[in-house]
């Protein structure tokens, strides 16, 4: 996928009373159930281009802002965000590359994927907190925290001394990065018509395409160079340099709506400090995130770490952690059912078929990637014995195939107003076909052309896969959820990706050992956890001799079972992209103001 890994508070804005919301979104999505299904396949939204007057306050902000947004700024935007799209795709598959270099250097190669668990947990999950920030507060203060989110991440990664401060920075750029991206993913929602969202979406991810061919050289240059340190230094300087043009320009625009009357007047509060904490901490349910991410935690690291235990899985630790994490997930059900002012998870949404429909696509499809993505990276090194460089051209041939097939579905959605055809019978269906033949072709001594097929098409799949399933939940409510609806998506991808990593964990750990200790010659047994635990080791071997012969069959057995689960996986996206409803969104009115 496009990865699309003391806290800081954000900008001091007005006290604001949140608007209630509804007792029942429902009428959100239908006023009458039956009418409105029927409205929503002929593509009739009864929206006008008023203010939201039940929305709530960020909502009506970027309303407002709308109205008065020039053509030229609004342009404007759109070419800083893919200037700020291009530097920071040029990051991530930087540090992606960089990773395994990063856990070796502390001898912890086989945690390269659990690093990113708790990466993709907490940042999945601070997704819906996050929409609460930008629905309540505005998309402007909610972006600079995502930015000083992620330079926190890259200062410690420059500065980490060991994988603990790895994991840990790991945590801040992620939730900082993905943050980011979603909340320019709303503003793109903010500020677009949904029949041309998909273009829109292609056009701001459309810096892969030329950061793919880029990653691998600044990876490598700075591997043999000055080391992966100073590359996170450059980008902690470079990164919020560029994405703060962003937020100047939405202030400015916000400023300008407040000038020109434009901007609902937000009454005080009449709260204490210490009164506003209590209500944040309740309209944000932050005990029940603390209370989800503990589990989620507790329940899948126990799948990373068992086979650095004595005991395995008998381990008293490794059974305190499944048994308090597996009680914390259902400690969160309990809470939000009994306990919770406000739900972390609005239910409500979860009703409607297509939305529940496009978050399982979203969480199976990342549980699958996952899987058979986490050490790809390793085994293009080890078993085809490729360079850093190429090894990254490689794992970028998705970015840059769905990238480009992006524009195509969403110039489809566009002309046709429906997308679930492109879902169930092209995209999924072409990912199974892709992972299936995986299992055949990503073994040694199999002729590479044959794993770029198959990137290929898992590529072109992918750009139709993302774009549908985003585009089915936005179709299926209203502007006021739109912010809502993106950070459920997220979060079901973001767990659906720390799923696949933990499984892809387990099944490594279990089994890659065990197979090095079969197949290595007996002069080499005792360099075992050595070769386990560090790539440069692996790599030092030259191809053909019997030390690398064994590592590369090990590589190739374990990596098999990764891809037969993660073919399997899916069947569930296949089998939920058919309960969407086939709504046509050619004439679909959603959004208000100057929009494209």
């Amino acid at each position: 996928m496009v990865r699309f890994f003391s806290k800081t508070a954000p900008a001091e804005v007005p006290e604001i009373e949140a608007a209630p919301a509804p007792a029942d979104p429902e009428p959100a999505l239908a006023a009458d159930e039956k009418k409105q299904e029927q409205l929503e396949m002929d593509g009739i939204s009864s929206d006008n281009d008023t203010i939201s007057s039940d929305a709530q306050e960020g909502v009506k902000d970027v309303e407002a802002m709308a109205k008065v947004w020039s053509r030229s700024h609004l342009v404007l935007a759109y070419v800083l965000i893919w200037i700020i799209y291009f530097v920071n795709s040029m990051q991530e598959g930087t540090t992606v590359a960089l990773a395994s270099y990063v856990t070796s250097s502390f001898s912890a190669l086989p945690l390269t994927a659990a690093s990113t668990v708790m990466s993709s947990i907490i940042g999945g999950l601070f997704k819906l907190p996050l929409a609460k920030i930008i629905d309540l507060w505005g998309r402007p203060q909610g972006y600079l925290l995502m930015v000083i989110f992620m330079t926190i991440g890259l200062v410690m990664m420059a500065a980490c001394q060991n994988v603990e401060t790895y994991a840990a920075a790991q945590v801040f750029y992620w939730v900082g990065y993905n943050g980011l991206v979603y909340v320019i993913g709303v503003f793109v929602s903010d500020t677009t018509h949904l029949r041309n969202r998909g273009l829109m979406f292609a056009y701001v991810t459309s810096p892969y395409i030329i950061t793919a061919f880029i990653n691998g050289r600044v990876a490598s240059a700075f591997l043999g160079g000055p080391g992966f340190k100073w590359s996170f230094g450059a980008f902690s300087i470079i990164v919020p340099f560029v994405s703060l043009s962003l937020w100047v320009l939405l202030v400015i625009n916000y400023r300008k709506a407040k000038r020109q009357g434009v901007l609902p007047v937000r009454a005080a509060s009449g709260r204490t400090r210490w009164q506003s904490f209590v209500h944040y901490v309740l309209e944000f349910d932050i005990i029940g995130v603390l209370i989800l991410v503990a589990g989620l935690a507790l329940f899948l690291l126990s799948f990373n770490i068992y086979s650095y235990q004595t005991n395995g899985w008998r381990q008293p630790i490794i059974i305190c952690f499944i048994v308090f994490g597996g009680l914390l997930i259902i400690g969160f059900g309990v809470w939000e059912k009994w306990f919770a002012r406000v739900n972390f998870i609005p239910f409500e949404l979860l009703r409607d078929r297509t939305c529940l429909g496009a978050f399982i696509v979203a969480g199976s499809v990342f549980v699958s990637f996952y899987l058979w993505d986490s050490y790809f990276y390793n085994f293009l090194l080890v078993v085809n014995g490729l360079s850093v460089v190429d090894a990254t051209y490689m794992l970028n041939i998705y970015s840059v195939g769905s990238c480009l097939w992006s524009f195509a579905v969403g110039w489809a959605i566009r002309v046709t107003g429906r997308f679930k055809w492109i879902a169930t019978y092209f995209a999924i269906p072409l990912t199974i076909l892709g992972a299936g033949l995986m299992i055949n072709f990503r073994e040694p001594n199999v002729n590479i052309g044959y794993i770029v097929m198959c990137q290929i098409f898992i590529a072109l799949a992918g750009g139709g896969i993302v774009i549908t399933e985003q585009i089915a939940a936005l179709a299926a409510t209203s502007h006021q959820y739109v912010a809502v609806v993106l950070a459920i998506e997220g979060m079901f991808s973001s767990v659906g990706g720390a799923i696949g990593s933990t499984v892809a964990t387990a099944i490594w750990t279990g089994i890659f050992p065990s197979k090095l200790a079969a197949y290595l010659p007996a002069e080499e047994q005792g360099n075992l956890t050595t070769i386990y635990g560090d790539i440069n080791t692996q790599l030092g071997y030259p191809i053909g001799t019997p030390t690398r012969a064994a590592i590369v069959r090990a590589y190739g057995e374990t990596q098999k079972l990764m891809l037969i689960a993660a073919t399997a996986v899916l069947v569930i996206p296949w089998a939920a992209a058919f309960c969407w409803r086939n709504i046509n969104v050619k004439n679909f009115k959603q959004t208000k103001g100057n929009v494209i």
